[in-house]
């Protein structure tokens, strides 16, 4: 693994998001260094980084490592390539402070990916504090923030290989978006409103982005939201599960739940919610929308003495029919998983195993999960988000 890049000034006049044609598919990777497993010490912080990970051919590889604002704590949708692989975002919701202390964090990285092998951060801009889900519409010409602490739904312009602010979109108090996504045709998007238990549709014009009124509400704590490759459904995790009856007597704090993920009709507004375990931190599809993975935690991330403590965690795989998901392979996994992203054909699956350091690599057959050891991917900072272009 290359631990620094380091270009000259030709390869830099070269990249200017030069199209990536010879190389292929690539992952994204975002690595925090300054998140301690529970236990641990400050001591064992190390640099936060970002990962360009070739996946052209089997086994994936690990092209090139940079130092770069990570976090590993918020939703691994904190990752998104362009279509075309051009340049990538990723945001970091939490840094250090000059005291050592971590914080709040509005920080988002531009990754020029002309050279996949030596990449470099091209420009850095601030959404809003807690900056989480990042999205790039298929034209590669608008993107969108999310951001937990204060509301917010961050637009920026992309031009000439450049991010420009182009407004902020304030939502309610304690909506705590955790993550937005475009629709396939860039005319609409969905924020996902995790204090308000909510999907919040916006419309897109040019750069404008604002509410339509219609609100989908999924289950209890949404994290992350995809569409299908129609546009005609919306996928979410809800951390907490389903929402109580009304009347219901309260959950004890640290209970552990069954998460669910819903699929929305969106023509109908229809919403279908299946349990997949305690704490579904992370769903995506397989490129043709054929296949979703779902990462559950099953407190894999908690100290063994604390309620609902797991080992290990699940990797699991859906057939995906409209609002109908079938479970068709599953897998225990690594502790303290985060993000998992399909290869182009849909036979590899890559998985953040945080604790450990590594990415697990899956081959997946349309029936069975299968990992390879000798494929997995290390690192020296926790890998906490993940992409590649057809991950959104």
């Amino acid at each position: 693994m290359k631990t620094s890049i380091y270009m000259t000034a030709s390869a830099l006049f070269l990249s200017a998001f030069a199209p990536m044609a010879a190389l292929g598919q690539i992952a994204v990777s975002a690595n925090d260094g300054k998140q301690p497993r529970p236990g641990e010490t400050a001591a064992a912080r190390t640099a936060d980084t970002i990962s360009i990970i070739d996946m052209r051919r089997y086994p994936p590889r690990t092209l090139a490592t940079i130092e770069a604002p990570a976090s590993m704590i918020g939703p691994p949708r904190a990752v998104a390539v362009a279509r075309g692989g051009r340049f990538a975002l990723v945001s970091a919701a939490q840094r250090l402070n000059a005291a050592g202390a971590i914080e709040p964090n509005d920080g988002v990285s531009l990754i020029d990916l002309g050279r996949p092998d030596m990449p470099r951060v091209a420009q850095t801009v601030h959404a809003g504090p807690g900056a989480s889900g990042v999205s790039i519409n298929r034209a590669g010409t608008l993107a969108l923030v999310a951001s937990t602490d204060d509301d917010t739904i961050s637009i920026f312009s992309i031009a000439g290989g450049r991010l420009t602010p182009a407004g902020k979109l304030q939502l309610p108090a304690k909506t705590r978006p955790t993550d937005v996504a475009f629709a396939p045709d860039g005319k609409s998007a969905l924020a996902v409103g995790q204090g308000a238990n909510k999907l919040i549709e916006l419309a897109v014009t040019g750069d404008k982005v604002v509410p339509t009124g219609r609100e989908i509400t999924p289950g209890r704590q949404p994290y992350g939201v995809v569409f299908s490759p129609d546009g005609r459904h919306a996928y979410n995790t809800n951390l907490g599960g389903n929402l109580p009856p009304p009347g219901a007597p309260p959950v004890a704090p640290g209970t552990p739940r069954q998460g669910t993920v819903s699929a929305t009709d969106l023509a109908t507004g229809r919403v279908t919610s299946i349990e997949v375990g305690q704490t579904p931190e992370h769903l995506t599809l397989s490129p043709d929308g054929a296949y979703m993975a779902v990462v559950v935690l099953n407190g894999s991330n908690a100290l063994p003495s604390a309620p609902g403590y797991n080992p290990r965690g699940f990797l699991r795989v859906y057939g995906v029919r409209g609002d109908v998901l079938k479970l068709v392979a599953e897998t225990e996994s690594g502790a303290w998983c985060q993000g998992a992203t399909f290869s182009d054909d849909g036979r590899a699956l890559l998985l953040q195993c945080a604790m450990e350091k590594e990415i697990e690599v899956y081959r997946f057959d349309g029936g069975t999960l299968t990992r390879d050891p000798a494929a997995t991917l290390r690192f020296t900072a926790r890998p906490g988000a993940i992409a590649a272009a057809p991950s959104r």
